[in-house]
């Protein structure tokens, strides 16, 4: 079976580990950077275009697309739709999980537990803003972080005020959310692939950093989740219509509630933290379903 991983650089560790999983059960993989291609978009006859070479015959496509280049990664998925080719993910799920704002808005209407979110665009009440999450403390997430870049702790009411007021200014979109305390700087990341939990891990920020990303010097273990954890992981990544995804979960005072959910996610911690073979999943995930007739979802024409 012949599949493009859709990276900016091969050396990249997810991408490392899925190009071997895939030669590893006998896949021709080819890593592809998708902001090298070229789009020939013509009636009934789209292409891709690689080092003026036409890119043909895949049987499936993973995407492994930047937060920063979202745009023009999700158009170049799009184009594989287009030629009938397979998505791990499909453009319109990554765009959604993409926009921060509109992925906890479908999880909300989905039922989902999630944090109590604001948003506004005004600044004029910034403490009804505050106040419409419970007050301080509360978090503050710029829509476009990733990482835990671009997201605060305002711990008092006039710490918030000021961090809304001078994100606003720059014409910065944020979120306010409520701080679960009782978190403790710590969450879940559970790995969704194709409407199952295949490897969960527990995330500690380090000391004095309620952030738990391990790209911060977080620290990782291996975790058993609750039937209501795994549900909610599997529920939120339907949700968005993405069969491959990073879930992050908080433990609150009211059960688990859903943080984000990643359509790239990383595989190093996760794999290294619990010895599953994440990538193999993902790969056998792909080749069972590639020339299914499903090449994504097709809504957005």
């Amino acid at each position: 079976m012949k599949i493009a991983i859709l990276s900016q650089d091969a050396s990249i560790f997810s991408t490392k580990r899925l190009q071997e999983a895939g030669e590893r059960r006998g896949h021709e993989i080819r890593v592809i950077n998708y902001l090298r291609c070229y789009l020939n978009i013509a009636s009934r006859e789209a292409t891709i275009l690689y080092n003026g070479k036409n890119l043909e015959s895949f049987d499936a496509v993973i995407p492994r697309i930047a937060p920063s280049r979202t745009l023009y990664g999700t158009a170049v998925v799009r184009q594989f739709e287009m030629m009938g080719v397979f998505t791990a993910n499909d453009s319109r799920s990554i765009s959604r999980s993409r926009d921060k704002l509109c992925c906890l808005q479908i999880l909300a209407r989905e039922g989902i537990g999630l944090p109590v979110t604001g948003f506004a665009h005004a600044i004029e009440d910034s403490d009804g803003l505050i106040e419409t999450v419970g007050g301080a403390p509360l978090v503050i997430k710029f829509l476009e972080g990733s990482r835990g870049i671009g997201v605060v702790l305002a711990e008092t009411h006039p710490a918030a005020r000021s961090a809304i007021e001078a994100f606003r200014l720059l014409d910065a979109n944020i979120l306010v959310q409520e701080f679960i305390e009782e978190a403790a700087g710590e969450d879940l990341r559970c790995l969704v692939v194709d409407g199952k939990v295949v490897a969960a891990m527990k995330r500690r920020g380090v000391d004095g950093d309620f952030r738990s990303n391990l790209h911060r010097g977080g620290r990782a273990e291996k975790v058993t989740l609750s039937p209501e954890e795994g549900d909610i992981a599997v529920r939120a990544a339907n949700a968005m219509g993405l069969r491959v995804a990073g879930v992050d979960l908080l433990r609150s005072k009211r059960g688990p509630v859903a943080i984000e959910v990643n359509s790239s996610p990383g595989l190093e911690g996760i794999e290294a933290t619990t010895g599953v073979d994440v990538a193999g999943n993902i790969i056998d995930f792909v080749a069972g379903n590639a020339g299914s007739g499903a090449p994504g979802d097709r809504s957005w024409d």
